[in-house]
């Protein structure tokens, strides 16, 4: 049985991936300002009408993130149904991490590297703050494949 088809594997990826974008969109855009989503285009946060816009794709952003928690919360209410019982913690955590490394990854690769529409960090440093931002979240994402696997073995 593949990773993802085990009971609350699913579930806790979705969860994860919802979590790790509003602990993005909170600490990244809100609270360090260090970028928004659109802060690397031509949309600069630097005058009032690129900050609307920038604040307009960070809500619509935010509002994904609401949609993928509320299909994980479905997910794991079904799982629960199903098995009975309610997770195993390590499978649940692992799986969890393994969202929040999914995110990460994909939204870096995609966003940082790909589409080069906001960065990490800005400035003179954006490509090392953009690379070691990968490697520590798929670092995050290999920890909790492992605590999954390991929780079968458990």
């Amino acid at each position: 049985m593949g990773i993802a088809l085990r009971p609350f594997v699913l579930s806790g990826i979705a969860l994860g991936i919802a979590v790790a974008g509003f602990i993005d969109g909170i600490v990244f855009h809100q609270l360090l300002q260090w970028h928004h989503m659109l802060s690397a285009t031509h949309w600069s946060t630097r005058t009032v009408y690129g900050l609307e816009v920038n604040t307009w794709a960070d809500g619509a952003f935010h509002l994904g993130c609401l949609v993928v928690m509320i299909l994980g919360v479905s997910l794991l209410g079904r799982d629960i149904e199903r098995v009975g019982t309610r997770p195993p913690r390590r499978r649940l955590i692992g799986a969890l991490l393994v969202g929040v490394g999914i995110f990460n990854v994909a939204e870096g690769v995609i966003d940082h590297v790909i589409l080069g529409i906001h960065h990490v960090r800005g400035g003179p440093h954006d490509t090392a703050w953009d690379i070691g931002f990968l490697v520590v979240f798929g670092t995050v994402g290999a920890v909790g494949a492992w605590l999954v696997r390991s929780a079968d073995r458990a």
